[in-house]
């Protein structure tokens, strides 16, 4: 429900005025969202994730007057600028949806797991080997694991909330996978093959790949040609490839437009919508000659 913390009746009164042009009922809205507080900035918050509704440019708008972040338009600067790196953009993107995220506890996590990892590794140590520790630690020790239960739960799809449950879909759990392993000194790289996700090592002399929804097993070409098989597809060798990270994050969104429209919350199926045409807008931007 939108503007759960506001009366509905006040709500609705505070809408058919956000589009209205007069500086003295602006001036009015904005008196009245300070005295509202919290509840108010909820309310705008919640409208600004219509992405395309009339209504979001106008709550977007009073969101920055009134100094409450927009994270929302954070996202989508991101998503324009084609400056794109894999952590920054799966918490903006999360933000966009939950502002109240603790983006330090994420930093936090993700560094102290990688800490106990470098605790367990040898030194020389391969990065098949390292890999290995990562898995135990996240996997068995920590008890991350494939959500096959709630698979198309949204919050599947936010890094923050895999954390905090300890459940994910394959490319959150992969993404969670490479950032401690950047951490690490590991150099893996995000892998999309269709209908999964997996994280690719290409250190040693023959490449990996880490299966993190089946909490870390290791595969190689082979097991991908038989996943192919399975699939009924044609072996494609392009998709054992590292993903460009800006492909990584509209994966993501795309994710959750599909999970969005199942819950049958359109208005976030819609917001999302918006992040990855903005994605593809970006991508022809860059591949357009100067």
């Amino acid at each position: 429900m939108t503007a759960e913390t506001l009366d509905p009746a006040a709500a609705e009164a505070l809408r058919r005025l956000l589009d209205d042009t007069s500086p003295q009922v602006r001036e009015a809205l904005v008196e009245e969202f300070r005295r509202l507080g919290n509840p108010g900035i909820t309310f705008l918050r919640e409208t600004a994730e219509t992405g395309g509704g009339e209504l979001a440019p106008h709550a977007r708008r009073f969101l920055r007057e009134l100094g409450g972040e927009d994270t929302v338009s954070t996202f989508l600067e991101f998503i324009r600028s084609f400056q794109y790196e894999m952590e920054t953009g799966m918490l903006l993107l999360e933000r966009s949806v939950y502002p109240g995220v603790g983006v330090v506890d994420t930093h936090g996590f993700l560094d102290s797991v990688a800490t106990r990892c470098r605790q367990l590794m040898l030194t020389p140590s391969s990065a098949r080997e390292k890999c290995l520790v990562l898995s135990r630690v996240l996997f068995h020790e920590n008890g991350f694991r494939g959500d096959a239960e709630n698979y198309h739960n949204p919050l599947n799809s936010f890094l923050h909330y895999v954390i905090r449950r300890r459940r994910g879909i394959p490319l959150t759990l992969s993404v969670l996978y490479i950032l401690v392993g950047m951490r690490c000194g590991i150099e893996l790289e995000p892998v999309a093959l269709p209908g999964r996700f997996m994280a690719g090592c290409f250190q040693d002399d023959e490449p990996f790949f880490i299966d993190a929804y089946e909490r870390g097993v290791f595969r190689n070409e082979d097991d991908l040609r038989g996943y192919f098989r399975h699939l009924e597809m044609p072996f494609d060798p392009a998709a054992m490839m590292p993903a460009p990270v800006g492909e990584v994050l509209a994966r993501c969104c795309r994710n959750l437009v599909n999970q969005y429209t199942a819950s049958r919350d359109h208005t976030r199926a819609k917001l999302f919508a918006e992040f990855v045409h903005e994605f593809e807008l970006a991508y022809k931007r860059h591949a357009e000659p100067n």
